[in-house]
């Protein structure tokens, strides 16, 4: 297959000083520990507002849940956001919010990319929906806006893009596509936090945006997830549906503590009315603690995985003929959540074998084309239909680049590639 991504040119960029002394270093063997995908490490803050949980004797949602969905809100510029236990439940409950706010029927379709985790295509089946994959640009592997207009049908009915590896979609034709044909927007965040399109931050775009809080990305929980949105009405279906359809009027424990107020009775009778069929798709306060204490920090977290990714680029620039590194659009900023590489060759895998025997985790890219639950529907000329993400399925694949992520750590990574292309 011709290298159908040839003919972008990788983003120039100068290496900086940090990168070439640390590569004037004595070479490192394997690394004393392995350089993971993602990473954890519970300090003062979280233990704080651990500490807070434990002491309350409350698990259910509570102050800290509150806190923590207050500040993310404040910080993606949204008037709501809704802690759940996961973004695949984030995007779920979007959906499924949004087809009984629109009256959209099973079977409708909503767009979705070819490169994209399972989860993005599972929510869309798991509401009933009909999942319509399109390409993704060859430069920033990010919904092809170009081919989402070639997709829009008589039934579709969203458009779901996916911010992919901690960078925004291209956003401004997909919000001007929906505005023309009455489409919905679900921004699938759930890689990527506290990053701009056009200034505007991401999960502020959609009617809804939905982040996960799972192990290795932005903010860690263990289990979580966010639906943000500006729209009161979907708000307010999103925590029925994330509380198993249950009346509005009773969500936590403490909505009928006020026994003088004058909805006291009504809240009482209604406490108990279920109003449309949900899902258990709660979180505690013990995952929103962690959240919390982790959100603190947002800034330093962002800030070292925005300076781990210019590392790399940097010490990989001159191996532009042999790999691809993350390209970034001047209208829109890089998180980082992970960093992304390409092979320019025919498969990524001797690399990918390389880099795992020498202590450095991967993690491929993960195309949908080819993945055996979706054989069935896809057919059988799914890389002449998706030609990028055919692409992308052969040679894409990333690597940590987290906030724990040490100057040795990082060190090894460049060489140990370095070494693979005898370099």
């Amino acid at each position: 297959m011709a290298d159908v991504m040839s003919s972008i040119e990788p983003a120039a960029i100068s290496q900086t000083s940090t990168a070439a002394e640390s590569l004037e270093s004595p070479a490192l063997s394997l690394a004393a520990r392995q350089v993971r995908v993602g990473e954890l490490a519970l300090g003062p803050r979280e233990r704080f507002h651990l500490q807070r949980v434990i002491d309350s004797d409350r698990l259910s949602y509570g102050p800290v849940t509150r806190e923590f969905e207050a500040t993310f809100a404040r910080l993606h510029e949204v008037p709501y956001a809704c802690f759940c236990n996961s973004g695949t439940s984030a995007l779920q409950i979007a959906l499924t919010a949004l087809k009984e706010h629109r009256g959209w029927a099973d079977g409708d379709e909503v767009i979705v990319p070819a490169v994209t985790f399972v989860a993005t295509v599972n929510a869309v089946l798991h509401a009933g929906l009909k999942p319509v994959l399109v390409d993704v640009q060859p430069d920033t592997y990010n919904i092809d806006p170009c081919r989402v207009a070639d997709a829009i049908a008589p039934r579709t009915r969203c458009i779901m893009p996916v911010h992919l590896l901690g960078l925004p979609a291209d956003m401004s034709p997909i919000l001007e596509l929906a505005r023309q044909r009455d489409l919905a927007v679900v921004e699938d965040s759930c890689e990527t936090m506290f990053a701009r399109y056009r200034s505007r931050p991401v999960g502020s775009m959609g009617d809804i945006g939905c982040f996960s809080t799972y192990v290795a990305h932005f903010l860690v929980t263990g289990v979580g997830g966010f639906a943000t949105t500006h729209d009161p009405d979907l708000a307010r279906l999103i925590r029925s549906l994330m509380n198993h359809g249950r009346d509005n009027i009773y969500i936590t424990i403490d909505d009928d503590d006020e026994t003088g107020s004058p909805r006291f009775r009504e809240i009482v009778d209604r406490r108990f009315r279920f109003e449309r069929v949900g899902f258990s798709y709660r979180a505690t306060e013990l995952e929103a603690a962690i959240g919390l204490g982790q959100i603190e920090q947002w800034e330093s977290i962002v800030a070292s995985r925005k300076a781990n990714g210019e590392y790399f680029s940097a010490a990989l620039a001159d191996l532009a003929d042999v790999l691809r590194t993350p390209t970034i659009p001047s209208d829109r900023e890089h998180a980082f959540m992970v960093y992304g590489l390409v092979v320019r060759g025919e498969s990524m895998r001797p690399l990918v074998y390389h880099l795992e025997e020498n202590g450095i985790e991967t993690r491929d890219m993960l195309p949908l084309i080819h993945q055996p639950v979706y054989r069935g529907w896809l057919g059988d000329d799914v890389g002449l239909r998706f030609p990028v993400a055919e692409h992308l399925y052969e040679r894409a694949f990333y690597i940590g680049c987290h906030q724990y992520l040490t100057d040795e750590d990082r060190a090894h990574v460049v060489r140990t590639i370095r070494r693979f292309f005898n370099r």
